[in-house]
């Protein structure tokens, strides 16, 4: 089956300008620019707030890794955005998910009720991820449970926060048939 083009050339990566852009997403990258940094930069402005919006996201908020992961891998399945999978996957295993975890997400709708492979807060998070990803909005029971689950706001508003920003990640990879090609 031949996969689709992407739809826009990402620019250079050897592009150096505007300085304070470019040095902030390598800084956050250890040196290198991703693909995905290449395709932003066609907006240099976008980019500089997606950047330091994906930095916090990833890096600043008090939600634990692994469920952080855990929801960010649980959004791309349903996604199918295979690209963002792997590269989290790696991300959820270093945290401390289990490979057995791992596979078991990629039947996202099996994988809520795996009470023996994922603790009620993960199943929480991946209750919510669907939903939110699916249907957008999510029914009260699936919000009480995760608000149960999470104990506190900051907790659950920073997951809700993590499952809306690879939402809007992978579908800006999906629109420009990143996450396929």
């Amino acid at each position: 089956m031949e996969q689709p083009m992407l739809r826009l050339s990402p620019v250079s990566a050897d592009i150096d300008s505007p300085p304070d852009v470019i040095q902030a997403i390598r800084s956050r990258r250890g040196g290198t620019l991703f693909d995905i940094d290449r395709l932003l930069l066609h907006s240099p402005a976008f980019a500089a707030g997606w950047t330091a919006h994906a930095g916090a996201v990833r890096s600043q908020l008090s939600l634990e890794p692994r469920l952080r992961e855990l929801a960010i891998v649980a959004v791309s399945v349903v996604m199918e955005t295979h690209y963002e999978v792997a590269i989290h996957g790696r991300v959820f295993l270093e945290a401390g998910g289990s490979q057995t975890q791992l596979e078991a997400l990629r039947d996202i709708d099996s994988a809520r009720e795996q009470t023996l492979l994922f603790s009620a807060t993960e199943r929480a998070a991946i209750a919510l991820a669907i939903e939110m990803t699916r249907s957008i909005r999510v029914s009260d029971s699936t919000f009480l449970t995760a608000k149960e689950a999470m104990g506190d706001p900051r907790a659950l508003v920073e997951l809700i926060g993590v499952i809306a920003t690879y939402n809007m990640t992978n579908r800006f990879l999906m629109a420009l048939n990143f996450a396929q090609s």
